[in-house]
């Protein structure tokens, strides 16, 4: 039978120390909450010892009673001049609450020279005495041997030394790090099985790894087939440099592809948004292409791949992205077959007819692709156009006309964007005028405004994404582009629509008017006289 694996985050503490990455302490209390929910086993909070941020954390931490998670406090090993019982370093974990530390020291006879500028044995004391001291005041304590790896290959006698004064102060756990993430995967198999024969199966190991080299999910896998019971990552592999190993992807392999207790299989299903949640709390676009959780992870494109996986998933897909929260999307393009466009008519529910409906839709698609249109982000403009095409979509407002002015008086203040639209729905006429950031934004909010009286629903909508693409730069100035928008309403639903034209606002006003006939229609309006 194997052995239950135990999944230690590091997010709130490592993750942030990725460049792009900075959470408030409530954000990382948010963040921990969802982290519990999902049965992360340990939660490293942060360094207590380091800033006034991360012990704000643990105070505010102790008031929330989580079910699954230990949160662990992060430190060095006592200052080699300093008692441990007068380190501030450690001091700071003990007031900071948590029951668990997590000490790092130096595994790598290098740094034990050149960065602490002490004697290797003095090294082996102070690990052996930090430990030694915590391990009588809380109930566990877990050893990060720093730049293992790298010490092993140097001087493996001495790697292996740090580990056992590491076990005569009590340590709970060894995790062999690797810090500058060079390791590869066979290798790191191998020095994991000789830290067996050296130490004896008694002890318990964990792995924290790097992704500099681009393999930490895959070192973190080896890792656990050699033995080890504890994984070190972070949610989306944030992390410094290139990032830590990634527990999005090494959490659902090690369940589902190695045959490990990790946590009920039931919470696998929140992988998708506890990845997207956290991205979104840190201010992060989250990955489409990142796999298990990404939009893009189960998505079809080509025509023959969309038949083979309406005959059987299994044909294209290693797994059933619903086993992760995920969900199968089969993309529109130009290389489209006609399966592709049955089984995105069966997706929202609309009847194309025979033969000749679908090809007639599969044209139109390939000739609005072929002018740079693109469906695959833009869901919503693939439902109108259905419809549209065949002739069963009535439009809810005329455009009479529109106009848009951006003004910028002097050099050092900013322009002054304006736009006019005039509407007609039913037999009534309605002319606004609104200032927006750009003329985008202006565009907008005078549709809106336009629109609103007749359709107050209108008012739940807003915009959440806006992208411009140039699809012929060799052209200059006249160069065609696309506009891809993200829209969502106030229940946290999301649609795409796209606009394509040499001119941008134009380009920019049909992905607005896809978006707003998309939210009528998914609201049931019926359609007024036009």
């Amino acid at each position: 039978m194997k052995k239950r694996i135990k999944i230690y985050d590091t997010t709130l503490r490592d993750g942030t120390q990725a460049e792009d990455i900075s959470l408030l302490a409530d954000d990382k209390v948010r963040i921990a909450r969802k982290l519990d929910d999902f049965g992360i086993h340990y939660i490293e909070g942060g360094w207590p010892g380091s800033n006034p941020k991360d012990m704000n954390f643990f105070k505010k931490i102790r008031n929330v009673r989580l079910k699954n998670t230990r949160v662990t406090a992060f430190g060095s090993t006592r200052r080699f001049d300093n008692p441990a019982a007068e380190d501030a370093n450690l001091q700071a974990i003990l007031e900071s609450g948590a029951p668990v530390a997590t000490i790092f020291g130096k595994s790598w006879d290098f740094h034990v020279t050149n960065a602490l500028n002490i004697g290797l044995d003095d090294n082996l004391e102070v690990i052996e005495d930090t430990l030694k001291y915590l391990k009588g005041r809380l109930t566990e304590v877990i050893y990060d041997a720093e730049h293992f790896f790298d010490g092993f290959k140097h001087n493996p006698e001495y790697a292996i030394a740090t580990l056992q004064a590491a076990v005569r102060g009590g340590a709970d756990c060894l995790v062999l790090c690797d810090t500058n993430g060079g390791t590869l995967p066979l290798e790191l198999g191998e020095i994991i099985d000789q830290v067996w024969q050296a130490l004896g199966r008694e002890v318990e190991l964990g792995i924290h790894v790097h992704n500099d080299s681009d393999v930490a999910v895959a070192n973190s896998l080896v890792a656990v087939s050699h033995g080890v019971t504890q994984v070190q990552g972070t949610i989306n592999g944030f992390g410094e440099r290139c990032g830590n190993a990634n527990l999005i992807s090494i959490i659902p392999n090690l369940q589902l592809k190695m045959g490990y207790k990790v946590m009920p299989r039931e919470n696998l299903q929140k992988l998708v948004f506890l990845s997207r949640y956290v991205d979104e709390i840190a201010n992060r676009q989250h990955n489409n292409r990142q796999p298990f959780v990404g939009i893009s992870a189960f998505a079809h494109k080509g025509g023959i791949h969309v038949s083979a996986v309406q005959k059987d998933p299994l044909t294209y897909e290693h797994i059933s992205p619903d086993w992760v929260g995920n969900r199968r999307r089969v993309l529109v393009s130009d290389l489209s077959g006609r399966s592709n466009i049955l089984y995105k008519a069966q997706e929202y529910n609309l009847d194309v007819g025979d033969d000749s409906q679908t090809r007639k839709i599969l044209e139109r698609i390939k000739e609005l692709e072929d002018r740079g249109f693109q469906f695959e982000g833009a869901e919503a403009s693939f439902e109108l156009l259905v419809k549209k095409t065949m002739g069963t979509y009535k439009p809810f407002f005329t455009l009479m006309g529109s106009r848009v002015i951006v003004e910028k008086l002097r050099r050092s203040r900013a322009p002054i964007s304006e736009a006019t639209v005039m509407v007609r729905v039913n037999k009534h006429v309605e002319h606004t005028a609104a200032i927006g950031d750009g003329p985008v934004d202006a565009l907008d909010k005078a549709l809106r405004k336009a629109l609103e009286k007749f359709y107050p629903v209108l008012k739940k909508v807003k915009l959440t994404d806006y992208k411009v693409r140039i699809l012929s730069s060799d052209k200059g100035t006249k160069a065609v582009t696309r506009v891809l928008i993200e829209s969502q309403d106030d229940e946290g639903n999301k649609w795409g629509t796209v606009g394509v034209s040499q001119n941008i606002i134009e380009a920019s006003w049909q992905a607005l008017v896809d978006s707003v006939e998309y939210m009528l229609l998914q609201a049931g309006i019926n359609n007024h006289e036009v």
